[in-house]
């Protein structure tokens, strides 16, 4: 099954667009973890098994591990997934992006050491850095296009050929990059107006979705503007707040439960 097929039918199976973003911050696990061995795969399996029921898909951030030397733990969070929630695809968070032969091992990074069924991607370098991640046909990538931050307006508001640089990646991502059928774009819940462009150029393309939560994007705006015919599409991923809704011993509980209200909103914005 390719990642498309696994996303499209865990949209089905839970009648949820909620990813859950796996970001465990050594200074804000809750305190019975802190200072233990492995507390970043405790911590992260617990939401894992918590939330799951709600959860189209999981998100660890590969920085929040790596800073750490906390990689062994993500393979092993990864694993876990996989074992015991397979119906739920992982994206791997890592935004990268380099020339052809270093992407070569990044691709195999994501897809072989980690095992992921799909990664973010910068595409800034150009097809030749997507492209090695294309050659594992079964697996995703997510290309950034219009991302939440506001340092997106940077570069990604700039008009070239009379529309801004977003809207060329996303019509990149949609025709001729898109060899594989497993490309998707990375567009931010603060620009709801965006995000309706972005769905008008690509069709049925997956919409990875940050910034609801404590970023603070409107989740009615950006579910309006998103969902595809089938309202379905999306991937609307909230980390910090689902993560650390509590810092007690309950925090898994606590976890589930802002995952489950989440999940409902955004089905009441899609009508469901």
């Amino acid at each position: 099954m390719t990642f498309i097929e696994k996303l499209q039918k865990r949209w089905a199976d839970s009648q949820s667009l909620l990813c859950v973003g796996l970001d465990p911050d050594k200074h804000r696990l809750p305190q019975h973890l802190k200072g233990k061995d492995y507390a970043f795969y405790e911590f992260c399996t617990a939401i894992v098994d918590a939330t799951a029921a709600y959860a189209c898909a999981f998100k660890p951030q590969i920085a929040y591990f790596a800073s750490r030397g906390a990689e062994e733990e993500l393979k092993a969070i990864i694993a876990y997934i996989h074992e015991n929630h397979p119906n739920i695809p992982v994206v791997l968070d890592s935004k990268r992006g380099d020339i052809g032969s270093t992407a070569k091992h990044y691709a195999r990074e994501a897809f072989v050491r980690f095992n992921a069924d799909a990664v973010t991607l910068s595409p800034y370098m150009g097809f030749d850095s997507v492209e090695p991640y294309l050659e594992y046909e079964d697996r995703g990538a997510i290309l950034l296009c219009r991302t939440s931050n506001k340092g997106g307006n940077d570069i990604q508001m700039l008009i070239a050929d009379g529309k801004p640089i977003y809207q060329h990646v996303a019509a990149l991502a949609a025709g001729p990059w898109n060899k594989s059928g497993q490309l998707g774009l990375v567009v931010g819940a603060t620009y709801p107006n965006e995000i309706a462009q972005v769905r008008q150029i690509v069709g049925d393309l997956p919409l990875l979705v940050p910034g609801i939560g404590a970023q603070g994007g409107d989740i009615n705006a950006c579910v309006t503007a998103g969902i595809t015919k089938n309202k379905t599409g999306m991937m609307i991923n909230s980390s910090r707040a689902i993560l650390y809704a509590s810092a007690e011993e309950n925090f898994a509980e606590a976890a589930a439960e802002v995952a489950r209200e989440t999940c409902q909103k955004i089905n009441a914005a899609r009508g469901l």
